[in-house]
């Protein structure tokens, strides 16, 4: 049986994903004969624990044989408490994930207790490796990590428990591997990391994300669009912000770690940027890319924020411009400064969440309907099937329905549409 993985969280997360599934078929983890399910895990909010908990009962209750490994991020900083879960049969730390010995088990994957956990210490970690995937399974783009770990201590985070310190893959590694996907038909790829702007100074010759980018649009001349995943804009190189404006095969997206838009909680989280720092950012940019699309993180209802700092969170929405925004309900992370401070009442969080939802709807509807009548690339998602429109992303990264045939219709092509309007989701389109 093929082996099944469950994938939570980031998009570094999916690419590693794929390298498991690999070093797993490799060793042989396919052929047991009840199969096996492993759970690549997110460790951002509890909540995300809890749907992974939620979704380990589930995959026991539904497959009694199967042997059940669970990885990730919660599993690298919760893993006696996973391995008490009587449904798992092992846990496996995040750079054991990534190896195909960890999977070489008894030839009845039987484990005792002491070996149900292989989870070594991520911070002693110093490097991190490129490793090579043809594909990203029922994916239209690529992902590839350039860096891994992060070495800031945010308050209210635990990744940096989960991932280790801040390292970065060899570049000759990360265009290798965009050349692969590439010759592998894929159009776009998307730059991935934990903290993927403090790419470089681990490595030889004074790197940073910029010429990152520059090597990799110079070196592999048939990549159509490079993406970047999440970036931290108070570390944004000089190069990078010179392909933003030159290189229109870097897309007009980028998705901000900001977490909030008010100054006394930015230094509280231990944030490096307050909020003139942001809008400065949004309007460099926005003058050197007028197509820009940004998006960003936002976490509601951090411990000390009244009400007066929290509206300023939801006017830094307008302030910088946002429209794609991840609205993050705060959720105290157990071994986080942030846990140990004045907490604000659960009802007051949620309801804060809600209205900054309420907000960011408001900013995509105007990016929608400022869009219309415009003529846009988009990667093809999913296909158009029985006269039922497909999907696709514009380069800023919006989504838009399509009707093609069967020449155009196929997850990854680049196709054109003129933008007609939209249904408060995507947008609408039709031929030219």
């Amino acid at each position: 049986m093929a082996v099944e993985i469950v994938t939570f969280g980031c998009r570094l997360n999916t690419y590693e994903s794929e390298v498991m599934k690999r070093e797993a078929d490799a060793a042989g983890l396919g052929e047991l004969k009840d199969g096996a399910i492993i759970f690549n895990t997110c460790a951002v909010t509890s909540e995300a624990v809890r749907q992974a908990r939620q979704a380990i009962r589930k995959a026991r209750r539904e497959n009694p044989e199967a042997r059940i490994i669970v990885t990730g991020c919660a599993a690298q900083t919760e893993a006696e408490n996973f391995a008490a879960m009587g449904e798992v049969d092992m846990v496996l730390g995040n750079e054991e994930k990534l190896k195909s010995n960890s999977y070489r088990m008894l030839p009845d994957f039987g484990v005792n207790q002491f070996e149900k956990v292989r989870v070594n210490d991520i911070m002693e970690v110093r490097e991190t490796a490129s490793h090579m995937v043809d594909a990203i399974e029922g994916r239209a783009r690529a992902f590839v990590q350039v860096q891994n770990g992060c070495d800031h201590r945010c308050t209210f985070c635990i990744i940096p428990y989960g991932r280790g310190n801040s390292r970065s893959v060899p570049m000759g590694g990360v265009v290798d591997q965009v050349k692969r996907l590439v010759d592998n038909g894929y159009a776009e790829v998307v730059l991935t990391g934990v903290d993927m702007t403090s790419y470089g100074p681990d490595l030889p010759g004074n790197l940073r994300l910029g010429k990152l980018v520059k090597t990799v649009l110079g070196q592999v001349p048939d990549l159509q669009r490079l993406r970047l995943s999440s970036i931290d804009s108070i570390e944004a190189d000089d190069d990078l912000m010179d392909a933003l404006a030159n290189e229109s095969r870097l897309m007009p997206h980028l998705h901000l770690s900001l977490q909030s838009g008010d100054d006394m909680i930015l230094k509280r989280m231990k944030r490096r940027h307050l909020r003139d720092d942001s809008i400065q950012f949004c309007e460099t940019v926005r003058q050197i890319r007028p197509d820009i699309v940004f998006g960003a993180d936002i976490i509601a209802g951090f411990p000390t924020e009244t009400e007066a700092m929290f509206q300023n969170s939801m006017k830094i929405v307008e302030d910088c411009g946002l429209t794609h925004l991840h609205v993050f309900p705060y959720s105290p992370r157990e071994g986080t400064p942030a846990a140990r401070m004045p907490q604000v009442r659960r009802d007051i969080v949620k309801e804060r969440a809600a209205r900054l939802r309420g907000e960011a709807d408001r900013a995509y509807a105007a990016h929608l309907k400022a869009l219309d009548g415009s003529v846009q690339k988009l990667l093809i998602e999913r296909e158009s099937v029985n006269g039922q429109p497909g999907i696709g992303r514009t380069e800023g990264f919006t989504m838009a329905a399509f009707t093609a045939d069967d020449a155009e219709n196929v997850p990854g092509k680049i196709i054109e549409r003129r933008i007609t309007g939209h249904d408060k989701d995507k947008l609408l389109t039709s031929t030219l």
